[in-house]
This record gives C-alpha cells, structure tokens and sequence, in this order.
C-alpha cells in the first residue's frame, strides 16, 4: 500500500508539473485521436444519415453489416491496416507504416462504423418527425442529409463522444501499426501498457489520470453544447 501510494503521488507530481515527456505522449495521443475522429466523422456521419432516409433492397442487410462492424476487433483493424501499409501492400510506397498518420487510419477504420451507426438511429427519428415535411418542400432523399445533420448536430454530440472514447482508448489496433516508438508514436494507452508492464508506476498512473480526466472534459464539453442547444 505505500509504494502504490507513493506511486500515485509521484504521478499526481508529474502531472502537476507537466512533465515533458508525459505532455508529449499526451499531445500526440489527441492529436491522433482528433485527427481520426474527423476523418471518420466525415464518412461515417454522411453515411449514417444516408441509411435513415433512404429506403432500398437489402437496407436491412447494409444495416446488420453495420452494427456487425461496431464490434471490429481492433488487433484485426490493426493486422489490415498493417498489411495494407506494409512495404508489399498496396500502400507501401507511401511509407506510412509505424507512423502516427498510420494510427490515425487504424482508429477511423475503427470508428467510422460506429459514428455511422449511431448516427443513423438518432437520425432516423428526426427523418420519421420532419420526413413529410421535406419531402413537401421537394427534398429528396439526398437532399435532406444535410439538413438533418444539422439538425440534429447536438444530437449528434453524444455519437462524436463515443467515437473519440473509442479513438483514445484503443491499443491493439495503434501498437500494430504505429510500433509504440517512443517520442514518435508512443500514445497514453500503449505507454500505459508498457510503462506497467516495466514497473514505472508513477509514469502509467499519470497517463491513466490524464486520460480519464480528458474524458471527463470532453463529456462535460458535450453536454454543456447539448443544454446550450436546447
């Protein structure tokens, strides 16, 4: 109980003191999570409000291969993202591999099913309450995404926060394909895997209070844009 207490405050210290090295583990884990959470954000929402509007065969097969991809394994989004970037994949010349431009493709890959998702159930009850009303206004299917994700962007915050939660918790998919190389592509949860398993305690539990205190704020954010909406 002592060594875990003196852990925990030299970890309380590190952040307090931001710490160099913890500051860049943590500025790059937001940056590549941010990153992937708008790449996935731009497919995945346009595809989730698609799905609500349009009615067409084999919908409902689309939609249970979606919710089917919410539950990807992430060392099997890591394995294909590190075979389609690896030198004799098809995106090897580009030299992306163990990059944090690599991690970044891992964790939208990862995301971009759930926003879509997730984005469809809160938009398809928008579309069952104002359908009628667009379509009297002439809007089509098509023409009513963008107006239904404006609609519903506070709505649509809720679905953002899963993703990003999603985004900075992974491990396996980022250690596939970003090789967890230290200042270069060492994120808080891989660093938490390896600072644990080497015995640094006070480094793991000060990524551990970071990252949870970076959810909180992003939920706390969120919901004070949802009762502003409202």
């Amino acid at each position: 109980m002592n060594d875990l207490g003196t852990a925990a405050a030299t970890a309380l210290d590190l952040v307090l003191a931001a710490d160099p090295v913890l500051a860049r583990i943590v500025a790059l884990s937001l940056r590549v999570s941010l990153t992937a959470l708008l790449v996935a954000a731009c497919i995945g929402l346009p595809i989730g409000a698609l799905l609500a509007v349009a009615r067409f065969p084999g919908r409902g097969a689309v939609l249970t291969l979606l919710n089917a991809l919410m539950g990807l394994p992430p060392v099997v989004v890591g394995l294909l993202v590190y075979l389609l970037l690896s030198r004799s994949g098809p995106l090897g010349p580009w030299g992306l591999l163990f990059t944090p431009t690599a991690m970044v493709i891992a964790q939208a890959v990862l995301i971009t099913p759930i926003l879509a998702a997730l984005s469809r159930q809160v938009l398809e009850a928008l579309w069952e309450e104002y359908g009628e009303q667009l379509r009297s206004l002439g809007a089509g299917p098509l023409r009513a995404v963008p107006t239904l994700l404006w609609d519903g962007r506070f709505a649509l915050l809720t679905v953002l926060l899963a993703g990003f939660g999603r985004a900075a918790a992974e491990v396996g998919a980022v250690m596939i394909v970003g090789g967890n190389i230290e200042g270069f592509t060492r994120v808080m949860t891989t660093a938490i895997a390896l600072e644990t398993s080497a015995g640094n305690l006070p480094l793991a539990l000060a990524l551990g209070m970071v990252l949870m205190a970076v959810v909180v704020l992003v939920n706390a954010l969120a919901q004070l844009l949802k009762a502003r909406g409202a």
